[in-house]
């Protein structure tokens, strides 16, 4: 029998299943992605900016193609973010010493000031979406997470 994205069996004799492991990844990552657009709306971001920003604090210097991988959207969408960031003077461009065809884009201290305003909200964010879990079962949900991302990278 063949199932659903939510894990139910499809077909005249379906049963009452649990959603799919796939089908609960997506409405968390929909409600987070939505709560995100919430608390970074008053800075003027949305939440793919603002997951670029996170990105550029953690690894400053990184080219376009970099940045789109790690902030999970394309090489085409990357262009526009880059540019609405560059223009807000929350990040810049230059060439890479390396490779003088090559620009890294790198945040500026207005975005890390930007970073610095959303940290509070964004941490009680994250800490709601745990907050029934021990910090025990937080921990291993987040090594949970990471070893499925790596399975699936």
């Amino acid at each position: 029998m063949a199932e659903s994205l939510a894990g139910s069996p499809v077909g005249a004799h379906a049963t009452k299943a649990l959603p799919s492991l796939l089908y609960m990844v997506k409405q968390v990552e929909l409600v987070v992605r939505s709560r995100l657009d919430e608390l970074v709306r008053p800075y003027g971001v949305t939440a793919l900016q603002y997951t670029a920003l996170t990105v550029l604090e953690r690894h400053d210097g990184l080219s376009a193609a970099q940045l789109a991988r790690d902030s999970f959207v394309t090489a085409q969408s990357i262009a526009d973010l880059v540019r609405s960031l560059e223009g807000r003077g929350l990040i810049r461009r230059e060439r890479n010493p390396r490779n003088r065809r090559e620009l890294l884009i790198l945040l500026t201290a207005e975005g890390r000031e930007l970073l610095a305003g959303c940290a509070e909200p964004v941490r009680a964010l994250e800490e709601r979406m745990v907050r029934e879990l021990t910090a025990h079962q937080s921990e291993q949900f987040r090594q949970a997470l990471s070893k499925a991302w790596h399975a699936l990278s």
